[in-house]
């Protein structure tokens, strides 16, 4: 399981138009799911997202956790796109919907985040909060 997380100051996802999830300062988590992976992947790279302390404190340092701010999460298969062949991605390293979207809504659920449609196609818009992107795998 990946996912990429980014500091925000605010985010939101869009599906036809319509915003489906929206959140102020906090995380964009785009969740990718692979075969093989199962609950516990699931409740560790929540507990990860979770812990993270990349949040200023008072004195300007990255060591405040995510606490009560937002959460935004998006299912991302294409963290496991492949270009090491060619220009076209594979994504063969993906995980089969049926197997990543309950993986996807348990995550959402632990984190208590905002989602994403699961499988649409989704306009995400974000406000940077500093340079702070991190790759999480477990």
């Amino acid at each position: 399981m990946r996912a990429l997380v980014q500091r925000v100051a605010s985010a939101s996802v869009r599906v036809d138009g319509r915003t489906v999830g929206a959140i102020g300062p906090g995380l964009v988590a785009l969740l990718g799911v692979a075969p093989g992976d199962g609950e516990q992947e699931a409740r560790r790279i929540a507990r990860k997202i979770a812990a993270l302390r990349i949040f200023d404190d008072s004195e300007g340092r990255m060591s405040e956790p995510l606490g009560e701010r937002g959460i935004l999460c998006v299912s991302q298969f294409t963290l496991y796109g492949d270009v090491r062949k060619g220009n076209r991605p594979s994504f063969t390293g993906a995980a089969a919907p049926e197997v990543a979207e309950p993986l996807y809504e348990l995550v959402c659920e632990l984190l208590g985040a905002e989602q994403g449609e699961f499988g649409a196609r989704m306009e995400v818009e974000l406000v940077n909060d500093g340079p702070v992107t991190l790759m999480i795998e477990v």
